[in-house]
């Protein structure tokens, strides 16, 4: 086996888009992450400036500031009815929201809105143009973005993922040439694989990759290992060179340990009501 040198960040504060590679970033707004676990992004528009995100992630916005909702993405302005329902249906396949929260600042003053993720873990500022101009993610994790952004579904490369990839069955494509903030489970561990190495991760701890990753399922060890291993039957598979970002969280897992904590209503509760 080749010994391949990837580079790995594990540093949540090196994670951040700061100093020089921020300012290569050419499409961009001026922004401040507040908070470790439970991060919220704090945004400033200068007058007439304009971002997209999505939809219930508003925490708060100062005067000035609008906002609409349109089944458009930011990729353009306008468009017909029919291409914008058609644009609503695939972001929905993705995981994303039916419409997409447009916002400007119409006043003559800079103003601050603040968005908030709805998962604890880290938030993620990514340069789209410093990728090659797309990234894939996983479902839900998309926050905001700098106007020009497109947010569609990106399907995967073979039929396999759609049967047996759990969360990595349908991933988000993420495509422009500007700022995006993505919002992950967890800690987040940042590989940069070379070219022909192989990183096999439980689909549901991938946040994304760039472009340039070949994404694949493989069968993690014997038929046994496969049903009893609790791992599941199938990892990812990626394959570089590229950019991966990996949460030590599943979400599914996080909402399913939740959901069993939950107290649940007694038979007889239930019962009672049916009585009346």
């Amino acid at each position: 086996n080749a010994d391949f040198q990837s580079m790995e960040i594990t540093d949540q504060a090196q994670l951040a888009l700061s100093g020089a590679a921020l300012a290569r970033c050419s499409n961009k707004f001026e922004f401040t992450l507040i908070g470790h676990d439970l991060q919220m992004v704090e945004v400033v528009l200068h007058p007439s400036e304009k971002i997209i995100a999505e939809s219930g992630s508003i925490c708060f916005l100062e005067s000035d500031i609008d906002f609409e909702t349109q089944f458009n993405d930011g990729s353009r302005p306008s468009g017909s009815w029919w291409a914008n329902i058609k644009d609503a249906g695939k972001r929905m396949l993705a995981g994303a929201s039916l419409a997409m929260l447009h916002i400007v600042n119409n006043g003559t003053k800079p103003r601050k809105i603040v968005f908030s993720s709805p998962i604890p873990g880290q938030t993620l500022g990514i340069d789209l143009g410093a990728l090659g101009g797309s990234i894939m993610c996983s479902r839900h994790a998309f926050l905001c973005a700098a106007m020009g952004t497109s947010i569609q579904v990106g399907f995967s490369q073979s039929l396999g993922v759609g049967f047996f990839g759990g969360e990595g069955f349908i991933l988000q494509k993420l495509e422009g040439d500007g700022l995006v903030f993505v919002h992950a489970c967890g800690a987040v561990i940042k590989r940069e694989l070379v070219a022909g190495e192989v990183l096999r991760i439980d689909s549901g701890c991938v946040v994304g990759f760039s472009a340039n990753v070949n994404f694949s399922i493989a069968r993690v060890g014997s038929i046994k290992t496969s049903l009893f291993g609790g791992e599941g039957i199938f990892f990812a598979t990626l394959t570089g060179p590229g950019t991966v970002w990996i949460q030590s969280v599943p979400f599914r897992r996080f909402a399913m340990t939740l959901y069993g904590e939950m107290p649940k209503p007694s038979s007889s509760s239930s019962g009672g009501k049916g009585d009346r």
